[in-house]
């Protein structure tokens, strides 16, 4: 197993000194000299067991590349004198020892840079070689004698390793820097070092065998060391291993999130068959490993992205995001053919490598909003990517070669299913994050949203308190939302209205926020509940208006439709709409008009003469489009609440699709509209009977606060959701 090394920088201009040589080295440059001084002061550090340098210091030589930086691969080298050169400059004598491939960066003493770095074992075994090595010996030793170097001809003959004999060109002075940049990095002996699969093995090699035959000046010499590059620095064999402990990954997911229940279960239950497989020997089935695709559906800020670091965490596996919002070229996905200028491996082989193993967590961040144009559908591309049937022989298009992504834990995060093609979610497990309760949020201000905002405002827990019932105003009256970005905005704000009084008038911590003195902070509320208006006050207060719930791109939220007649004086007829409504919107508007026009005398409705009146059915926010089926039973009941004269209650909000016949059928989204009915205080929800098992997904916190009817029909949405006749009020104009 090679070793690792934390080693001082020396980087060389125009020079690549190899393992063997002897050099000296001025010290007039900074960086030269601060690394021969750190080394010097830190003798020792770092040293391994494969490699005696006495008590010499060490140093890593590593050539500069033009503008690009320093090379990936440099040489061990024994600090052997320090003193002056033959005109009196400060020098040193350096001996090469060995290639080393760096690593990252890190920390040590002095000005040098530090890097930590592995010992590249050497190569160049064999029949072939040997040979190779025979024949370069004489033609260097022929070479010598015809000048007399007859001391360098003896050194040359008392070498036989033909590694070493390859070494000893870096004192040719016909070879550039490059040509001897390319002998201390050797792709044949690094392709035979790396382990690789077998069919990429192949492939490395063919493309070796075509850079040892190719001209230096051809431009294909480029493509190929970037491609050996590519491939060398993939993890193929590297993995993480589990953490089994299933009691601790579910602590672990529980501390970074409350709530989410759905998809920690489903994290627990892939890491318990995973224990089970490893257990009993069942790691591979089909040359396919047990990866996982899910797809995270939700509002924005109920946590999905930082979802997948903490899947990662309680893992214990490297996790890597990649951000797809926006992309609307395939070779983002697939990479591009490597016979074009720039070309890269697609964002997949990216994140593979960027985690440095082949089972990383990888999060696809907004995977709804990927475009398309004429540089193809990467959508379509990803079908392979998060295909468990496919994915273990992905192929890249820079890459070509098969890439196993059937190890990967792959988590897909969208705001709304419709921006996700539906062959593309049929190959994911799809798992619903439908937003947060009152009092989930409260929960996670009071855990994890404050502690962060009072560290970043520079305060303390003992200098600013902020009340639970503060925090739930907050949520219910300042915010209103399905996520907790705002909610955490918001207690940033009044943290930093803290810090502020205390800059202005010293003395004014330890401050405690309550419900009291919370408008101070943030001023009065901008989301009042209906149920804390005044009668008058109330939408609802007139006949023909109702209260609706529907499903956003923000979660669940109330909607209100309104509806009125024109007088026959005017000469309208018709039905107009209004409210930027989609074209299925318009036609529950259509479907609710016929069936109360054909049911009523049954409605005891004043219906006769309603094809002499104009009917306008209004959705307000306006701005915002709106489309479903959803609200047929709310345009149905503001329409009969309308002519009868009864205003809807305040009270009560509802959603399900209506037909011709008056029966009220099933929708979705029932969980998000509940959190949202919830939110606005509404306490009587009315839902289609057929979505009566969708209430099993709905906290039970919030159903104990919602008088939830399941309806199958129209009139009984009538009876429940209109105002008693007793106390009925004019028709509305």
């Amino acid at each position: 197993m090679s070793e690792t090394l934390t080693l001082p920088v020396l980087p060389l201009d125009d020079e690549v000194v190899l393992p063997g040589m002897v050099v000296p080295i001025e010290l007039s440059d900074t960086e030269v000299r601060g690394a021969i001084e750190a080394a010097r002061n830190s003798r020792g550090l770092g040293r391994g067991p494969g490699i005696r340098s006495e008590d010499n210091a060490r140093v890593l030589l590593v050539p500069r590349i033009g503008e690009r930086g320093l090379a990936a691969v440099g040489t061990l080298a024994v600090i052997e004198q320090v003193g002056r050169m033959p005109g009196g400059e400060p020098g040193a004598v350096l001996r090469g020892v060995s290639r080393v491939r760096i690593g990252s960066g890190t920390t040590g003493p002095g000005a040098a840079l530090w890097v930590e770095g592995t010992v590249i074992p050497e190569t160049g075994q064999g029949p072939r070689a040997n040979e190779l090595a025979k024949e370069y010996k004489s033609l260097v030793i022929a070479t010598l004698q015809s000048r007399g170097a007859w001391q360098v001809v003896d050194m040359i003959q008392q070498l036989d390793d033909p590694s070493a004999i390859a070494d000893r060109a870096g004192y040719a002075s016909y070879l550039t820097a490059e040509q001897k940049l390319t002998l201390l990095d050797d792709y044949r002996a690094r392709v035979e070092a790396a382990n690789l699969p077998e069919n990429v093995h192949e492939a490395a090699m063919r493309e070796v065998d075509k850079l040892e035959r190719t001209s230096d000046q051809s431009p294909e010499v480029g493509w190929i060391r970037t491609w050996l590059d590519t491939i060398l620095d993939i993890p193929w064999n590297e993995r993480t291993e589990d953490a089994y402990d299933i009691a601790g990954a579910r602590q672990i997911l529980d501390e970074d999130h409350t709530g989410l229940d759905d998809v920690k279960e489903r994290i627990i239950e892939y890491l318990a068959v995973r224990k089970r497989r490893s257990d009993r020997g069942l790691g591979i089935i089909g040359g396919r490993r047990s990866g996982a695709v899910l797809a995270l559906v939700g509002p924005p800020g109920v946590g999905k992205t930082s979802l997948g670091e903490s899947v990662a965490r309680a893992m214990d596996r490297k996790f890597v995001r990649v951000a797809l919002g926006g992309v609307r070229d395939e070779a983002e996905i697939r990479g591009h053919r490597r016979t074009y200028v720039g070309a890269l491996p697609g964002r997949i082989v990216r994140a593979i490598r960027e985690a440095g193993t082949m089972n990383p967590v990888v999060l696809l961040d907004e995977v709804d909003k990927i475009g398309s144009d004429y540089r193809g559908d990467p959508a379509a591309a990803l079908l392979e990517v998060l295909d468990p049937a496919q994915n273990h022989t992905f192929r890249d298009h820079y890459l070509e070669v098969d890439l196993d992504l059937s190890d990967v834990v792959f988590l897909a995060t969208a705001n709304v299913l419709d921006g996700i093609p539906g062959p593309l979610l049929d190959r994911m497990e799809l798992v619903q994050l439908d937003g947060y309760t009152e009092d989930e949020k409260v929960a996670i201000g009071r855990d994890h949203l404050l502690p962060r905002q009072v560290s970043k405002a520079g305060l303390t827990a003992e200098e600013v308190t902020i009340e639970d019932d503060a925090l739930r105003l907050i949520a219910a009256e300042y915010t209103r939302e399905a996520g907790v970005r705002s909610l955490e905005r918001a207690i940033a704000r009044v943290l930093r209205k803290v810090t502020a009084k205390e800059a202005l008038e010293p003395g004014a911590i330890p401050v405690t926020v309550s419900t009291a003195n919370l408008r101070d902070y943030l001023g009065r509320p901008r989301f009042t509940p209906e149920t804390k208006l005044t009668s008058s006050d109330r939408r609802t207060a007139v006949p023909g208006v109702a209260t609706g719930l529907a499903v956003t791109g923000a979660g669940g939220d109330v909607l209100y439709i309104e509806a009125s007649l024109a007088d026959a004086e005017t000469g309208a007829s018709g039905v107009m709409l209004t409210g930027q409504l989609g074209d299925v919107m318009k036609e529950s508007a259509q479907i609710a008009l016929s069936y109360l026009r054909s049911h009523g005398a049954e409605l005891e409705l004043p219906v006769i003469g309603m094809k002499d009146r104009g009917v306008h059915v209004h959705v307000p926010a306006g701005a915002v489009p709106k489309d479903g089926p959803s609200a047929g039973v709310t345009m149905t009941t503001a329409l009969a609440s309308l002519l009868s004269g009864r205003p809807v209650r305040s009270d009560v909000a509802m959603t399900g699709e209506v037909s011709l016949t008056g029966r009220v059928l099933p929708i979705g989204g029932v969980k998000q509209k509940l959190l949202a009915a919830h939110r606005a205080g509404i306490t009587t929800v009315l839902i289609p009977q057929r979505n009566e098992p969708d209430l099993d997904d709905v906290p039970a916190e919030v159903l104990a606060k919602l008088d939830v009817h399941p309806v199958s029909d129209v009139r009984e949405v009538l009876t429940l959701a209109l105002e008693p006749a007793s106390t009925t009020a004019t028709v509305a104009a």
